[in-house]
């Protein structure tokens, strides 16, 4: 492997283990502001043990999530100068961004959700938990923002020639709303709402299976669930809308989404399938017209294939098919689970499920595996570019940095990550087996949000 590559395979290591971490604290958070608001409406001392518990939970995700996502940013220096100096007006602007609104809301507000419970009033700690949320949230938005960029640039001008060759801001909210923010960001949080909200599920069931903390349990699978529920079917309607921005910002992302060759209609859906690229074919099985419905609502519409399209241009088609189909395959169980969850919870006997209980437990995986298979697509999807139509990715790597040197530093990288997700794992058992500490449900509440 070249230093390209190389390179390529750092920064992909880098973001799966960071990118662990940042959806299960957008996802506790949002579940973080729905348990303490229940407590300040309610007064019941069982929703603030439920918010202290989980509020634990999130300050490890945090911690781990700040660790692993510092030497990503040194990335763009080391290994993609070239890179940086190109887009540095453009992509600086968004993380620089991210770090004024989001990374200093979230941690200025974090001691407080941490340690203030008995320091300030009920209020004033809802505030900070909202503001956590927030910050988090701003966070995903920023890094979004940056990378949609990359994935649709809008807003901007080449000033200079050859080395001396930069992306010039022109329009700031181009640049914000180019044509594909709003469908990637708004499908990313509802992944990260998944994740977290599978995180309360899959602990709460393994609590309700073992006959510990029922009432705790219980309370967190019901808050649990409906955030699900919502994040399901949210993932799925925006996901459907960013694969039809596709075809106009990205065609031969979705051509190789859905292993169209041929640009001729009608275009199928795959269910599933092998890719021969050497004979512009996908194995499996097909639903005539589909995609082409999908797409433009008409089931004869043209779908722009890769054949339509130079060799060099096309991304790695059988990578990007499988991790989409993959992917979608694991948004329809997470709703199936969801949704048969909702409907025993409604026939009241949900709790006494053991069998769908004992799926849960382990369904806290599925969303993550569907978060990193969906940015796979997204970054699989868009090579050989490494900003879309404008700068190839072998024209952004480092000139000075050798495949050696790359190699070294991918493996303390990879050692130095696991450690961290062993760390995080040691933790985060630890906090499970303990449970909720009984001393949080003295500090009873009276109905304190009026």
């Amino acid at each position: 492997m070249d230093a390209v590559d190389l390179s390529r395979l750092q920064f992909g290591l880098t973001i799966a283990f960071h990118y662990i971490y940042p959806p299960f604290s957008i996802g506790l958070g949002l579940c973080l502001v729905i348990m303490e608001a229940l407590y300040l409406r309610s007064g019941e001392a069982l929703y603030q043990q439920v918010t202290r518990f989980w509020v634990r939970v999130f300050g490890l995700t945090f911690a781990i999530g700040v660790a692993t996502g510092i030497v990503m940013e040194f990335q763009f220096g080391t290994n993609w100068a070239a890179y940086s100096r190109f887009v540095g007006d453009v992509f600086g602007s968004a993380l620089a961004a991210e770090g004024i609104f989001a990374f200093f809301l979230e941690s200025g507000f974090l001691a407080l959700l941490l340690f203030g419970w008995e320091r300030v009033r009920p209020r004033t700690h809802f505030l900070a938990t909202v503001m956590v949320c927030l910050g988090a949230h701003f966070s995903a938005v920023w890094i979004i923002v940056a990378n949609s960029w990359m994935q649709t640039p809008a807003g901007f001008r080449i000033v200079g020639e050859g080395l001396a060759a930069r992306a010039e801001t022109t329009d700031f909210w181009q640049v914000v709303f180019n044509p594909s923010t709003l469908d990637r960001l708004s499908h990313t949080l509802a992944g990260a709402w998944q994740a977290g909200a599978f995180l309360v599920l899959s602990i709460s069931a393994w609590y309700i299976l073992k006959g510990r903390h029922l009432e705790f349990a219980k309370a967190s699978f019901r808050i649990g669930l409906a955030v699900a529920v919502v994040a399901t079917i949210a993932s799925a309607l925006t996901g459907d809308s960013s694969a039809r921005t596709l075809a106009t910002t990205q065609p031969p992302k979705l051509a190789a989404m859905e292993g169209v060759f041929p640009t001729s209609a009608p275009a199928g859906l795959h269910l599933f399938g092998w890719v021969d690229t050497e004979a512009r074919r996908v194995h499996g099985p097909e639903i005539p017209g589909m995609l082409s419905w999908l797409v433009h609502f008409d089931a004869t519409a043209p779908i722009v294939g890769l054949d339509a399209i130079p060799r060099e241009d096309w991304p790695p088609v059988q990578r990007v098919f499988q991790a989409f189909h993959l992917m979608v395959a694991l948004g329809f169980v997470l709703l199936a689970l969801a949704l048969t969850a909702l409907f025993l919870l409604w026939r009241g006997t949900l709790f006494s499920t053991r069998w769908l209980l004992r799926l849960f437990v382990p369904a806290v995986v599925a969303p993550q595996l569907a978060n990193q298979l969906g940015w796979m697509v997204a970054e699989f999807g868009r090579q050989p570019w490494i900003v879309y139509g404008v700068m190839r990715t072998a024209h952004g790597v480092s000139p000075r940095v050798s495949a050696a040197e790359v190699w070294i530093s991918v493996v303390l990288f990879t050692i130095i990550y696991l450690l961290l997700f062993v760390l995080f794992i040691y933790l985060l058992d630890k906090k499970i087996r303990h449970g909720p500490l009984p001393e949080d449900l003295v500090v009873t509440g009276r109905r304190a949000w009026t």
